[in-house]
Order: structure tokens, then sequence, then C-alpha cells
């Protein structure tokens, strides 16, 4: 499942064309989990899975852009537990050689429509420092620092789960 090197060079060359309005956000599927492992190993995809769960609760949507042929090329989770009043964006990824061209931009919109329709006033993210492009996106998009917060989440390396820490820059937005 998914996509190979000429179908993505393909899509690719379709978005700089037309740009991105031709790929579609949806809600993540769990038959569509098998599909993302250009998103993280197998502990980060365990996570997703857990996501989806939340998601069917309705504390969270996992959300993904999909191409025209309906595999995700994107994803991002919004979060709307963590912190009063704002939904949480978190394991926002685009697919390597799709990144660049806007798909990103498409899926925060997405996010902040959701955060706005639950009736909350902000949306927030973190970025770790060494990710400098992703917070020019960000800030670009109207999010702005409004502190530091130490995390942490497993991750797999040779079949051996491992901890990985780290510090973001948290980012708001009036939504």
């Amino acid at each position: 499942m998914g996509l190979d090197r000429a179908a993505l060079k393909g899509l690719r060359q379709m978005i700089l064309a037309d740009g991105a309005r031709q790929l579609a956000v949806g809600y993540l599927r769990d038959d569509d989990l098998t599909g993302l492992a250009w998103s993280g190993n197998p502990a980060h995809l365990r996570s997703v899975a857990a996501a989806l769960h939340r998601a069917a609760q309705g504390l969270e949507d996992y959300l993904v852009v999909r191409e025209p042929g309906g595999q995700p090329v994107a994803k991002m989770r919004v979060d709307y537990t963590t912190e009063a009043g704002t939904g949480v964006f978190s394991q926002l990824a685009v697919m390597g050689p799709l990144q660049g061209l806007g798909i990103a931009t498409m899926l925060i919109g997405a996010g902040e429509q959701r955060v706005r329709a639950r009736g909350l006033a902000f949306a927030a993210l973190g970025v770790e420092d060494d990710n400098p492009r992703a917070r020019r996106l960000y800030e670009r998009l109207g999010y702005q620092p409004s502190g530091r917060q130490h995390a942490s989440w497993e991750y797999e390396d040779d079949g051996v789960l491992r901890l990985y820490e780290t510090t973001l820059t948290i980012l708001r937005k009036r939504v």
C-alpha cells in the first residue's frame, strides 16, 4: 500500500501545476494505518492508532490530506482535551517529496476550522528548535510563541523501544 516513486513524482507535478486544491482533507480511518509507514516508526503508528480510538470518542480529530486516489499524503492530530479552550495540533507530517507545496497549510487550515466549529478560541502546536522551516510556516500562518514545554515520546529503533526527549516552543493562534 502507498504511492510509488513515479506516482509521487506525478502527484508533485500536478500540485505544482494546479495547486493543492485537487487534494481532499478528511478523517483518518483504521484501514489507513498501514499506508502511513512513511510518517514514522512502529511506535509512532501505535500512537496514531491510539489517537484514532480517542477520535472515535469525540475527544480529538485525526485529519489527513488524501491524493486523488484516496491515499493519505499528510496527517495531523487535533486534541481538544489537553488545554482548555484550545485545539492542540500534533503529529503533523507531510510525505517528504510533497513538502513545501502548501499541503501542511491546507491541513492546518482544516484543523483551525474544526477548532472554531467546537467553539474553541485558540489553536496551539509545539515545534522543536531544530525545525526552523516548520516554525517559519507556523509563524507565517499567524502562530506566535507562548512558552516552552518539555515533551517526550517513545520511538522504535531496530525493535527496541527508546524514549525521545525534547523541548518544544509552543505557538498559539486565536482562531
